[in-house]
This record gives C-alpha cells, structure tokens and sequence, in this order.
C-alpha cells in the first residue's frame, strides 16, 4: 500500500452545516476542497434525498443557505460581478439567492443591507437573521442609498489605520474587531423590511425562536467584554425588547425548547472557572428564574481534535422527545438524546466523532457527518433512535484507497492518580525487529482530546516511518471538570502524564530508538512543548507551533488574554507575588536549560497566540546557541494547521517533517 502524502490534504473534502428540509425529506449540506492553485478552498451545496447525492450549486462560493420551504433555500452569495465590486468596496450587504431544488438557475431575490452571517424561518415569511454591525454606524442598514455610499467611502478612507477603546480590540480570523458587534435582525420577505431588536452595545452570542417571542443572550461589548451573559425577549405582538435577566451570574451557551418549555445551557464559573461544563436548566422567560433540569458529568459539544474538518457543526438541537446534543466522552464525539425528566440516552455511539447533526422526526430520521480513525467525512443517516446507522456517501473514498492508514493502539498509563488515555500509530510496513524513529504530538485547549480519528499529519509521519504517540492528559475534555480543571497547575501535573505516557510508549515498543523521539504540538500543545524542552532533554528535536512562552506578555497581547490568563493561572498580572506565578508558569523562563533543536511555527495574524510569543523564545534560544529556526506565515491566524491556505498547510507539514528528518 502507499503511504499517505503530503499533498493529499488537497484531495480531501470536507463536510459540514448538514440540515434537514422541514418536512424532513431532504437534507442539504456544504461540501468544501482546496482550489486547483492550493491558495484557498471551494465551497458547494449537495443534497440528500432519497438516498441519492446530487450536487446543488458549482460556483465554489456557497457555504450559507437557510430553508425558505421544502424545496427552495436562501443561499448567501455574490455572484454578480457588480456585488463582488461592491464587496471589495467595503459596502456591507448580503445578496440573496433563491435555489429550487428540482432545477433551475439561481435567482437573486433579496438584498440584506447588512453582513449577514446565519437566517432561520420565524413565521409568515420573517426571518431571524443574524449578522455583524459596527458601533460607529450601528443603524447603517436603515440609511438611504446616499448616505450609505458616504459611509462606505467613510470606511474605505479610514481603512488604512485602526482606533482602538475596547479589549479585546482584535481577534483571531476576524482581524480588529473594535466596535464590531453582532446583531440580531427580523427579516420580512415578503416587505422586504429589516429591523435590528437589540441594542446596538450588545453582541448577540445566541438565540431560541418561540412561537410568542425570541430569547437572546449576548454580552455588553463596551471597554472590556465579561464571561457573563444578559438574557432578552423580544415580543412578536409588542414588536419591542424587554431584559429578561442581567444579574452576572450565569454564561449562557445555548439553547433548546422541550415540550414547548425553554432550556438554556448555562455555567456560573464558580466551581471551575472558565472551561467548567454548562448545565442543562429549565428557564423561565417572563421571570428570568432557571431549575436545573440535568447536571451534566462530561462535556456538552464535541471537542475531539484533527485537521480533517473545515465548517461548523450543529451541537443542539430541539425534538419532541428530547434535547439532542453532541457530547465528548472520554476520547470520542457522541450524539446523546436528554428527555423532560432529566434522563439522558446515547443515540449514536462512536469510537470517533459525530461532527454534525439534523434531524427529523416527522420523517423519523438523523442525518450525521461522521469521521473516524480510518476514514475521512462521510455522510450517514439513521432512524431517530441511532439505530440502522449507514453510510449513503463516498466523497472521500478515493483520496484513502490504497492508502496504508495506520489504526491507532490504546495504552492507557496510571499518573498523577488517573487513568491517562493515549494511542500510538505503528509506521508502515512495520517490522519488530527494526529500530524506528517517533513523534510525541500534544493536543491544545487545553480542553480538547485526541481520539481515535483520522489525523492527516499523524498519518503522513507514520506513512514516513516513524513512530507517533498522543495522549490525553490531565487538563483535556470529556471526563468532567475535575480532571479537567488544571487552574494554576499548566507545566505541573500535565507534564508528569505525558513524562510517564511517553516511558510506557517506549517501554511497550522497545522498536523505537529513544535518542530519536521528535516531541510537537500546536496552541496549549506548544505550550507544553515549549516548557518540556525546558525541563528536560531526553527528546532528539521539538517543533513548537502557535505556542505561548510568557504569561506575563500574553495577557496584554492576545484576544483572550485578560480573561483567559488570570482564569487559568489564578494569577493577577499586578499583584506582584502573582506575577512571579505567571513567571514561573512561563517556558521563557527555563530558556538557560534548553538544549533541545527547536522550530518554531508561528503565523503574523494569529491573535490567540500571537506572533510575539515565538519571537521572544526564538530570540532567546538564538542568542544562548540553541540550534533554531522559525517559520512564519504571512496571512494566517491561530487555525493555520486547521483551516489555513492548503499550500501554506503543507508548506507548515514539510517545515516540521524537515526539521525531524534532520535530527533522527
């Protein structure tokens, strides 16, 4: 068989935004590849009815619909060249398309007079739309074609320069974002109307759509945005928004009906700040009062990583038996059903990862893009109870036939009191009696999990020969908040999980030569790649990507700094026996102990763990006489390794696969 490739990232599709007609008989999603030139992706519509695929769309643009019906969409586009002049323009506008389903040319029916970003059906032909407005001019989408071309040009002849008042005033893949907001529209397609229903300080995070009225939460986006969530209503029969609740107590993250009854997903932080799991509560929308209706053990979504995926995926869903959701357990993305009474079932068990769902219970269906450890994205549909799971779709049969996938292997290591859970990857063509290279790769978050799901750069380092180990350490998703709650503790517990997985790997397979072990990661992965090469020597080279190396820069610096550094490290950057704490946390620090060959893969637009950070280890290690490079792209953010350029994600593949090839 031939080994995975470094290019085969370009033949990959991905799938995603899966959703069902409302009577159920077709579902429509978004199919995305790379571009024949490998500088960006295409995006098309495909839908699923009666067991066939068909192709919907072809213009490589179309990656958001909403349902005006059975069998028409809305699709999000600009497909005229004066729309696309417009667009470069800086003009803020959406054009709509209306898409029949049994055939015919896409008609441009409608015009937003704003960036709209999702629409979904309310009644009588009104539409919840939501999309992005900017405090400066937050009414834009009420001007006059005049003034609208006056603030255009405003825009464009201030676009050479930013001000910023507010933290955070940039943000990764959106770019500076102060005085941007998000905003809630109500849509009349047959007026062709728009009106904007909440204030223009909030920015919507997310909203439920009742038969009387529309629940929305956001948060105030002025100085410095908090965890906490303001709950409004607005009246479909007074036409106004009312505050329903804004008592600081609790972060909303989602919301579902039941039983006609509202459901909010909400955490109050206080037991484990930050990353602690939200609960399921009953909520009450003219008084504000939440009951819990189910304490969740794990984690609501699904976290389970790999660079195999470009979307979103739905993670709540409303039926008429119950609340459907995605759910991380332990290592694997599961959909999980919770019924009135607080009871909760697995409706689709996997060993790898539910990315996203729909369903229908009228045509008593769930439609599902599933991946695993040796496939790519595919389509399934099953009955609504999970059961007669198949697959009805082959998109990335091709790009995996022939290949040598290698199947992961559990070996699960007792550290730090719990049960740590990782795999290995045997190389291709495995011999026992060879001696093998191999490569340590630590997720980020940290609250996210490996799993055992197809990972295209674990896969091309083991169709290379070499070894490649993962695990999940304390600090990762999916066994509650406990073991995930590593507040005050990063570089401690975690680093002795992975110290002990690493000697249970090398003790298993004593084919791996252990002066040649490579050690990687990205995000909270480089992280700890960055403090282990600091505190010990016994890995051959590291590549370190999209890292953090200075807690005490990084609070100022990066997008969600403030909240996440003094969460995380229970530290207060101007209280001094705080700031020798986040000294001590930072890898900086330790940089006099680092021998090990170090790269460094960083990207000039990445605000989450921004460029800053490589450069000041960089430096460092350059001027103490560690051998070190760095690699920077221009024009990406934090999710290069994810959603970047394909030529720039293969370009990052082969600047860390040189490096290890270099030093094993």
């Amino acid at each position: 068989m031939k080994p995975v490739e470094i290019d085969d990232i370009k033949r990959y599709r991905f799938l995603s935004g899966v959703s069902f007609s409302p009577d159920g008989k077709t579902a429509v999603f978004v199919v995305k590849k790379a571009q024949k030139d490998g500088k960006g992706y295409t995006s098309d519509l495909y839908m699923l009815r009666n067991g066939e695929i068909r192709r919907l769309t072809s213009g490589g643009k179309e990656g958001s619909f909403a349902w005006k019906g059975n069998d028409e969409l809305f699709v999000f586009a600009s497909r005229e060249e004066e729309d696309k002049k417009r667009a470069e323009g800086k003009e803020a506008f959406t054009p709509l398309y209306t898409i029949r389903l049994d055939g015919g040319e896409a008609e441009k029916t409608a015009e937003l007079p704003f960036r709209a970003s999702g629409m979904e059906l309310w009644h009588d032909r009104v539409y919840a739309v939501t999309g992005s407005i900017n405090k400066e001019c937050p009414d834009y989408y009420q001007l006059s074609e005049d003034d609208r071309k006056k603030e255009d040009e405003r825009v464009r002849n201030d676009s050479d320069y930013e001000v910023c008042d507010e933290v955070p005033f940039w943000f990764n893949g959106a770019g500076f974002i102060n005085g941007n907001r998000s905003a809630l529209f109500l849509f009349n397609e047959e007026t062709g109307t728009v009106e904007r229903i909440n204030d223009p300080d909030f920015s919507v995070g997310g909203y439920e759509l009742m038969e009387d009225r529309i629940i929305f939460w956001g948060n105030k986006g002025t100085r410095m945005s908090d965890l906490f969530s303001t709950v409004f209503s607005y009246s479909r029969k007074e036409g106004k928004t009312t505050v329903v609740r804004d008592d600081k107590v609790f972060s909303v993250s989602g919301s579902a009906l039941l039983g006609g009854r509202l459901v909010l997903l909400m955490s109050d932080g206080k037991r484990h700040g930050m990353n602690q799991d939200p609960d399921f509560y009953w909520f009450d929308p003219d008084t504000g009062r939440e009951e819990l209706l189910y304490k969740t053990d794990t984690s609501v979504g699904n976290s389970t990583g790999s660079d195999c995926r470009l979307g979103h995926g739905r993670s709540l869903k409303s039926g008429k038996s119950g609340i459907y959701f995605t759910e991380t357990r332990r290592n694997a993305g599961v959909l999980c059903c919770l019924d009135a009474e607080g009871q909760k079932k697995t409706v689709l068990d996997t060993e790898g990862s539910v990315d996203d769902f729909d369903l229908s219970e009228d045509a008593g269906k769930i439609v599902s893009v599933m991946i695993s450890a040796g496939s790519l994205q595919e389509i399934f549909l099953s009955d609504i109870s999970g059961e007669g799971v198949r697959q009805v779709s082959s998109f990335n049969t091709e790009a995996l036939k022939d290949r040598y996938v290698a199947m992961p292997e559990k070996i699960t290591v007792d550290s730090e009191g719990w049960d740590i859970d990782g795999w290995i990857l045997r190389p291709i063509d495995y011999d026992p009696d060879k001696s093998y290279p191999a490569v340590l790769d630590i997720h980020g978050g940290p609250k996210t999990v490996y799993g055992e799901i197809f990972f295209h750069e674990m896969q091309y380092w083991a169709g290379l020969g070499y070894f490649v180990f993962f695990c999940n350490p304390i600090g990762s998703d999916g066994r509650g908040d406990e073991f995930a709650d590593i507040r005050g503790k990063y570089g401690t517990v975690e680093y002795n999980n992975i110290m002990d997985f690493t000697d249970a790997v090398l003790k298993k397979y004593p084919q791996i030569d252990p002066e040649r072990v490579c050690v990687t990661g990205g995000s909270y992965g480089g992280y700890m790649t960055n403090w282990i090469v600091g505190h010990t020597d016994r890995y051959c080279c590291a590549a370190t990507q999209r890292s953090i190396s200075n807690w005490v820069s990084f609070e100022g610096v990066s997008d969600i700094g403030p909240m996440f550094t003094r969460d995380q490290q229970c530290a207060d950057l101007f209280n001094k026996p705080d700031l020798e704490k986040l000294w001590w946390h930072s890898p900086l620090k330790y940089a006099d102990n680092v021998k090990t060959p170090t790269l460094f893969i960083h990207s000039d637009q990445d605000y989450r763990c921004p460029f800053e950070q490589g450069i000041q280890f960089f430096t460092a290690l350059k001027t103490r006489g560690v051998e070190t490079r760095m690699a920077v792209f221009h024009g990406e953010n934090h999710e290069l390794s994810r959603s970047g350029v394909p030529d720039h994600r293969v370009r990052r593949l082969k600047e860390i696969t040189d490096w290890f090839n270099s030093h094993t």
